[in-house]
């Protein structure tokens, strides 16, 4: 289903899959939200980021478009948006730094139009470094990290949540150097949830469906209470 079209910063969480652009910081985020099945629905909103923009990262990307699947099975009402840059997301690329600020600026509407929801940051290569980098700030719920970039960006001077939180990794990731992944998780003093993924290349290909299933096990236990109780 194609998303309805609506105008810029919604007053509301739209109650069926919607695209809009949201007020950034430096100019207009193309954003989409779509919306668990009532019968599954639960209280909480994922925020879900995308790989790097120079690249052609985009909210599209099939990762990307199957982690927001895989939550929403899960009762929870998903936001895809485009950094800067990316789509029709205005501004220019900023190596994380104004990206965070985008992520701010969608974590603000969420919580101004659903301002009881639990909040959860989920992102996929560079959109998991820039989750993992703001999900204390912005004070997440729970983290959804698939291949977060380590070696290729600075993650030793981030102050680590402290939220549940899952990280899956390709073990064959021809991007993000898998040892860097596991020996990371190892040193940490609160290590993460880690699933290994074996014979899984960073893209995830012919394994999508794996990740999928994946992400809903782990995240089980985590689930906010029912939107209707």
């Amino acid at each position: 289903m194609n998303p309805t079209e609506l105008s810029a910063d919604p007053a509301s969480f739209p109650d069926k899959a919607a695209s809009f652009m949201l007020h950034g910081p430096v100019g207009k985020l193309e954003t989409i939200s779509d919306v668990a099945e009532p019968a599954e629905a639960r209280r909480g909103v994922a925020v879900i980021c995308h790989p790097l923009t120079p690249e052609g990262g985009t909210m599209h990307n099939k990762v990307v478009t199957m982690a927001e699947r895989a939550l929403r099975e899960s009762g929870l009402d998903t936001v895809r948006f485009n950094f800067r840059a990316a789509g029709n997301s205005e501004g220019t690329y900023d190596k994380g730094h104004g990206e965070s600020d985008d992520l701010g600026a969608v974590v603000d509407w969420v919580r101004r139009v659903r301002p009881d929801d639990a909040l959860w940051l989920v992102g996929f290569s560079f959109g998991s470094y820039v989750t993992i980098r703001n999900a204390t700030g912005l004070r997440a719920d729970a983290l959804i990290s698939i291949a977060p970039p380590v070696g290729r960006w600075e993650f030793e001077t981030i102050d680590l949540p402290t939220c549940p939180w899952l990280i899956v990794q390709g073990e064959a990731d021809e991007v993000v150097e898998p040892q860097a992944v596991f020996d990371w998780v190892e040193s940490l003093e609160h290590p993460p949830e880690l699933v290994r993924m074996p014979d899984t290349s960073h893209f995830f290909h012919r394994r999508l469906m794996d990740l999928r299933g994946a992400i809903k096990h782990a995240v089980l236990g985590w689930l906010p209470p029912a939107r209707s109780a």
